[in-house]
């Protein structure tokens, strides 16, 4: 499977469940639900972000689809920027953020590399 199509399912499905399940959704990122209860209300933000992009990335093909998976590795990048800077700013358990912070840096490799292996063989600036 090209590492794009599986980012998107990801996202889909990671979005899916915190529009369906916030508490747990926040609960898995270390977020404490009960002294934050504006959490689920900010996981479902995240949620409706992730499937959005996860659709439109499956749905677009050439530049838009090329557009699309650059615009979600930034996206993935500032939430490993914020992974990072979670401990400090906001209290964040350490381990909770290293797992943040590596799974959003593994879809911000996994975008790149569904960029790269999907230039191979096509066309000039088709991108994926």
């Amino acid at each position: 499977m090209n590492p794009v199509t599986g980012l998107s399912l990801g996202r889909i499905a990671i979005g899916t469940a915190a529009l369906a399940r916030p508490d747990l959704v926040t609960r898995m990122f270390g977020v404490d639900v009960a002294a934050n209860p504006q959490a689920g209300f900010v996981a479902r933000l995240f949620g409706s972000r992730e499937v959005a992009l996860g659709v439109a990335t499956l749905a677009a093909s050439g530049r838009g689809r090329t557009v699309l998976v650059l615009l979600g590795a930034g996206v993935d990048l500032a939430d490993a920027v914020a992974g990072h800077l979670a401990p400090r700013e906001q209290g964040l358990e350490v381990l909770d953020a290293r797992v943040m912070t590596g799974v959003a840096s593994g879809a911000v490799l996994s975008g790149l590399l569904g960029l790269r292996s999907g230039t191979r063989g096509t066309r000039p600036g088709t991108g994926v």
